[in-house]
């Protein structure tokens, strides 16, 4: 591996263990055994490394949620069904405690967020990636195929319920809502719609 590359592992572990505002440039060079001039040079800063990084390891963990990916293979439902939207559900939850330290890293971010307007202006160009590659789970539809209407209502809905899942899970996992609930309560809303 060269610089570049120690440097985005180093940067990563260094996410996980101390979080992002923690970090610093030092810690980054001494877990990854390089020098400062090496983050200047590959990545123009020390944050814009962190958030490769943390980019990194969201990639890392997502080929669990793409459409194919391990354990969503055995989806038997059919795509666009409330039997999909729960077993998808399921899945993601079943997959919620191995993303933790992620997750956390993610609120961070947003916390932060008016403080770093650099990372911030990146974390909102990855976050119009994910709503795009949430949609096939549920529509069965590729990526690459999906329209910017689709993507900027269903990709935008599936993002707010997974976002709104992180933060009750990270808040107490024994009382967060389950792909029972969840799927109950779109049934409810559409019934609900469907008299109105």
């Amino acid at each position: 591996m060269g610089h570049r590359e120690d440097l985005l592992e180093g940067a990563k572990r260094c996410l996980l263990e101390k979080g992002f505002v923690r970090t610093t440039a030092r810690d980054i060079v001494k877990e990854s055994g390089t020098n400062l001039a090496s983050i200047g040079y590959h990545y123009g800063s020390k944050d814009a490394l962190l958030v490769q990084a943390y980019v990194s390891l969201v990639e890392s963990t997502g080929h669990r949620f793409e459409a194919g990916g391990e354990g969503l293979k055995a989806l038997s439902a059919p795509a666009g069904s409330l039997e999909r939207f729960q077993e998808v559900w399921t899945y993601v939850i079943r997959a919620l405690p191995e993303s933790r330290a992620i997750f956390l890293l993610s609120f961070e971010l947003i916390l932060q967020g008016d403080r770093l307007p650099e990372v911030h202006r990146m974390l909102v160009e990855a976050q119009k990636q994910s709503f795009s590659g949430l949609v096939p789970l549920f529509s069965g539809i590729p990526e690459e195929e999906l329209d910017k209407e689709t993507i900027d209502s269903e990709g935008r809905f599936y993002n707010t319920l997974l976002q709104g899942l992180m933060v009750q899970w990270l808040f107490d996992p024994d009382s967060a809502t389950d792909a029972d609930q969840l799927t109950e309560g779109l049934r409810r809303v559409i019934a609900a719609a469907a008299k109105g």
